[in-house]
């Protein structure tokens, strides 16, 4: 952090070397071809866009985690090195194409919002209990449906949780990876609404 509690970038060694070792480990043959197939270059500029794609949807997610965990506009965008009107502007809007991939379906669904990283667990706790359990998932809310059973989530790092029965929740969008189960417990009775999820 500076003076003024605005973080210091990374160093960009340190993160262009994390990035390149991330591009070698999706295909480990192509460090070698560059150096003889013209081809293996335009198969690294499409490696290279498609990595930008998925940092755009990071940074959007980091964005909308900052402000749910209470971080001004204004400081968003002084790490951006924009205006605040201007990262509202930008990321303000939740991904579209994600709240649409959490509706849908005939089953009885529930959107819980808005939810930050500091509340999401123990909500999605409170939710289960009533059979209710996290099937997608984006800035700030999760989409739930509805069964019979009592229903454990638990939040990783992308690794796979302790204990067998796990279900991954959504693709993975974020940092994050989340995860359901159903338990043999019998859904509790009752019908809260989400507005009572949230606010517990």
């Amino acid at each position: 952090m500076t003076s003024d509690n605005t973080p210091t970038q990374p160093s960009g060694d340190s993160l262009r070397d994390h990035l390149a070792r991330a591009l070698h480990n999706v295909d480990p043959t192509l460090r070698d071809r560059l150096t003889h197939d013209a081809d293996a270059h335009l198969e690294l500029v499409a490696l290279a866009r498609a990595a930008r794609s998925e940092t755009d949807v990071l940074l959007a997610a980091a964005v909308q985690s900052a402000r749910g965990a209470g971080c001004t506009w204004e400081q968003v965008g002084a790490v951006l090195g924009m205006t605040r009107q201007a990262a509202q502007q930008r990321y303000g809007q939740p991904d579209a194409s994600t709240a649409a991939a959490a509706g849908g379906g005939s089953r009885e669904r529930l959107i819980l919002r808005p939810l930050s990283a500091f509340n999401e667990m123990s909500v999605l706790a409170r939710a289960g209990r009533y059979g209710w359990h996290s099937v997608a998932y984006g800035p700030l809310f999760h989409a739930l449906e509805r069964d019979d059973r009592q229903w454990e989530h638990t939040r990783t790092f992308g690794s796979l949780p302790e204990g067998g029965g796990w279900l991954p929740v959504g693709s993975g969008w974020a940092w994050w990876s989340y995860w359901a189960r159903p338990t043999d417990a019998p859904a509790l009775e009752g019908d809260p609404t989400a507005a009572e999820l949230v606010r517990g």
